[in-house]
This record gives structure tokens, C-alpha cells and sequence, in this order.
């Protein structure tokens, strides 16, 4: 399918869960694409279908105009391994996680003042070959023209040039977290260019859960940590994180030099380890951790249709099964700041060099990258290496091994 075809079809439906927050987003987007291989029973099926409700979204982003080239997709069959249903495409995800503070969600990050904020935001990129996978984080101070946003009963909400997560903030104004990801997809979109293909938001309740399904997410601690307003205390050294202390070590602000630019490295760091460790445990081929992780991604997400359908999904982790996880990339936008003590930051020029390389499936170079990895050294989709037969893996013992070196 074509990709305005599908991004027209995509943008235009959600479906629904409780609230959310952070990294979980993040985690339940690998999670979603790493690790939602092999799962063929029914009853499985059902059950992860029916942990989400669907709601629309048409017309909130905007329509693409559909292709009239393309040709008959694959389908997933019960009868063999499932269809990647968008093959030869490259896709692009929208990741959000919110500030809401609802329900279980305000009792593990506290209550606050009401209204919708994004705290962490990224795009998801999946190359055309499925060799590669590119997140590149926004972060949410950087200054821009915040887009006017569409509501589902045709009020249009003015925006304004300012901090990057007042578009979600804008699009949340009557607690819809679907007209709060249109207003974000929204304003990304007229940033970048880029076309989304899907979209996930996501919570703390979320996040939790897919950590201790997983039974923790092995972590390098550079220093030890004792920080009593967000009640984390933890070792220097390599070690293995619960899923409420990962949340916490993903959200803390009061170490280092307290910014959301340092907060975004260690959330980077603490997705590619879960990565990591999601790849080496083989979960595509295990029913009843997926079981478990596809089950708490859905009941915490807000998402498209597609990302919400299990067809989908287990036709796409199943083109991915061979990623080398050294093909699994992190970067955030160039950045630099604002100089007029406000605290934004603004896109360096180059910025707009990653956002072309992303539009037309070429690795991320360049820019303020992040200590978890360099990036992907300079190639084309067409030149890039294709998934390998004996994708790099590593167990947990392995990762913690690591840290020491």
C-alpha cells in the first residue's frame, strides 16, 4: 500500500485504553514492533483484540490523497507465518507519552494541576527492508510553531510559536487523547514533512507492566542515586530495574543538571536495553510472554487501528524477527538553546537534514546524538544491510556483563 494511501487511513482511527505518561510509550512501541511476532492461537488473538476500544480520528490531521498505482497488499494466514502487510514500505510511528494523572496514573506519578501534557515524544522509523529501526526524540521544550488543531466537533484551536508540548496540551483541551495526538501528529507533521503511519500514546500503568512482564530491564547505573521527592534509590553499577523503579529512573529530574534533554538520554538508554533484552529473550516465539506484554501495551494505549490490530502487528514483528539489534538507533534533534533565559531550545539547522534523511528511509547522521550508540554510519535504504540470517543477540548476563567495560 502506498504510503499516502495508508497514511490517509491511518491517522484517522484510534482506539483506547486508561491513561499515561513517560517512556511507556516507547516501551510499548518496541515492545509492539520487537516483540509481536508468533502469536497464531484464537484465543490469544481475542484476547488482545478486545483489550482495546476504538475511536476515529478522521479528518483531525489530514487527508492524503490515495494512490492509484498500488497494488494488492500481503495478508496474515492461520495456515503459515503472517503476512507483512505493508512490505517494501517504510513506516514512521508517532510515539507520545502524556502527563495525565488519572486514575492509577496519579497515584504513581502524584496528582497535579488538570489538563493534558506530553512528556516524551518520538518517532518511531522502520526501514523498508526491515533492517533498521530509527527513534528520534523531540524534545518537548524545543521552541515551534505549534499547529492550529481540528476538534472532533470542528472547533479549531488557534496555535501559537512556543514549547513543543503545548500541541498536545491544545489538542487534549477536552480530555480526548485522540484529538491530543492529531494536534501533536499535527504540528510534527508541518515540521518535519514527514508522514505518519501510525500513532501509540501511552502511560505509567503501561510502562510498568511491560517492564515486570519482561521481569525487569538490565540498566548501568553511572552514579548511585538517592532522590526523596521522586522516592528512587538506587546503587551505582549494573543491575536489573522493576518496573515502577525503571518508570522512576526514567522521569527523575532532580539528578544531574536536572533538564528533559539529559532525562531523554537515560530514557533512550532504558528503551534500547528493554529492546535488547526483549530480542535476546526470543519473545516472538513465546506465546505467553507476548500474551502478556501485547496485553498490557493495549490496555494502556491510545492507538490507530492498525497498530491495535493483531494481524497487522504480527505480520510486521514478523518481518522483523532477523533485526540485528545493532540496527536499533537513537538520536535526538539537533539541538541548541534558545539564549534568552526561557529555557526552550531551538532545531540547529541541520535539524532539517534528519528529518529528509527519515522522509526518504535513509539512516540518522549527524546532530547531538546520545551515549547509548552511535549512529548508523551513512548509507540509502537500497545500499543498507538486510536483516541477517544470525541476528546479534545478547542475554541478560550479557548487558549487565557490559557495564563494567
Amino acid at each position: 500500500m502506498s504510503r499516502t494511501n495508508r497514511a490517509a487511513q491511518r491517522a484517522r482511527h484510534g482506539s483506547r485504553g486508561p491513561g499515561n505518561r513517560a517512556m511507556r510509550w516507547i516501551a510499548a512501541g518496541t515492545a509492539a514492533v520487537l516483540g509481536f511476532g508468533l502469536v497464531f492461537g484464537t484465543t490469544q488473538w481475542e484476547l488482545l483484540q478486545h483489550s482495546t476500544t476504538k475511536v476515529s480520528i478522521e479528518g483531525l490531521v489530514g487527508d492524503v490523497a490515495p494512490d492509484p498505482t498500488e497494488s494488492a497488499a500481503p495478508t496474515a494466514t492461520a495456515e503459515g507465518p503472517p503476512g507483512d502487510l505493508e512490505a517494501g514500505n517504510d513506516i514512521n510511528f508517532l510515539l507520545i507519552g502524556s502527563d495525565s494523572r488519572s486514575g492509577t496514573n496519579g497515584k504513581i506519578g502524584g496528582k497535579v494541576a488538570g489538563g493534558m501534557r506530553s512528556d516524551t515524544t518520538m518517532i518511531m522509523h522502520v526501514s523498508g527492508d526491515r533492517s533498521r529501526i530509527d527513534f528520534l526524540s523531540i524534545p518537548r521544550d524545543m521552541r515551534v510553531r505549534v499547529s492550529d488543531c481540528k476538534m472532533f466537533d470542528g472547533h479549531i484551536k488557534k496555535g501559537w510559536t512556543g514549547k513543543f508540548n503545548i500541541a498536545f496540551s491544545n489538542g487534549g483541551m477536552n480530555g480526548n487523547e485522540a484529538e491530543a495526538a492529531a494536534c501533536t501528529m499535527k504540528t510534527l507533521q508541518d515540521l518535519t514533512h514527514i508522514k505518519f503511519d501510525h500513532y501509540a500514546v501511552v502511560d505509567f500503568a503501561g510502562f510498568e507492566k511491560m517492564i515486570n512482564a519482561v521481569h525487569g530491564v538490565p540498566m548501568c547505573i553511572p552514579k548511585k542515586i538517592d532522590d526523596r521527592r521522586s522516592k528512587l534509590h538506587i546503587k551505582a553499577g549494573p543491575q536489573v530495574l522493576s518496573g515502577k523503579t525503571a518508570l522512576a529512573y526514567a522521569r527523575v529530574r532532580h539528578i544531574g543538571d536536572g533538564t528533559d534533554l539529559q532525562r531523554i538520554e537515560r530514557q533512550q538508554e532504558l528503551v534500547h536495553n528493554l529492546s535488547k533484552k526483549v530480542l535476546g529473550m526470543n519473545v516472538l516465539t513465546s506465546v505467553p510472554q507476548l500474551t502478556l506484554l501485547l496485553k498490557s501495551a493495549g490496555q494502556s494505549m491510545t492507538m490507530d487501528p492498525d497498530l491495535g490490530s493483531i494481524t497487522y502487528l504480527l505480520g510486521l514483528a514478523y518481518s522483523l524477527r532477523n533485526i540485528d539489534q545493532d540496527n536499533i538507533n537513537f538520536m535526538t534533534v539537533p539541538w541548541m538553546y534558545a539564549g534568552d533565559k526561557s529555557g526552550d531550545v531551538l532545531a540547529k539547522p541541520e535539524a532539517k537534514a534528519v528529518y529528509k534523511r527519515i522522509k526518504n528511509d535513509i539512516p540518522m547522521v549527524g546532530g547531538k546524538t546520545t551515549s547509548v550508540r552511535p549512529t548508523t554510519p551513512h548509507a540509502t535504504s537500497s545500499t543498507s544491510t538486510s536483516p541477517s540470517a544470525k541476528p546479534e543477540r545478547q542475554t541478560e548476563d550479557e548487558l549487565l556483563a557490559a557495564c563494567s567495560k
